[in-house]
């Protein structure tokens, strides 16, 4: 069966934000047009970051998919580590703060840069 590999950005069980992988069978449609399940959406939103945006460390709200339309997006995670999505790629963020904890930023969450020389266009799609 193929299958879409999901990026996926959590919370791992110590409370970090991490990046991990999953599979998404994609075991529905034909084999010229192989489809995952229908998955809902609540609501989706478009967002423009200037050349040289970046946010301060955050937890995601609500989880939701990221998609880069275009520019570049660099994530960045508590333990120095990032990780850059260029157009055509998605991340799912959902690395929400623990419950009963405290925002702290050397801990928790992670920021999100613009990179390259355009401007970043995304897409957010709430599950």
């Amino acid at each position: 069966m193929s299958h879409f590999t999901q990026i996926i950005l959590d919370t791992g069980p110590d409370g970090r934000a991490r990046f991990r992988e999953a599979a998404i069978g994609l075991d529905h449609g034909s084999p010229q047009s192989m489809l995952s399940a229908c998955m809902e959406a609540s609501g989706m939103q478009l967002r423009e970051s200037p050349v040289g945006f970046r946010s301060a460390p955050h937890c995601t709200g609500t989880p939701q998919w990221v998609f880069i339309l275009s520019g570049a997006m660099e994530i960045g995670l508590a333990d120095g580590s990032s990780r850059v999505f260029a157009p055509g790629e998605h991340f799912y963020s959902a690395d929400v703060l623990p419950e009963g904890a405290e925002f702290d930023a050397a801990v928790h969450g992670h920021w999100s840069a613009q990179r390259g020389t355009e401007p970043l266009r995304t897409l957010f799609v709430r599950g």
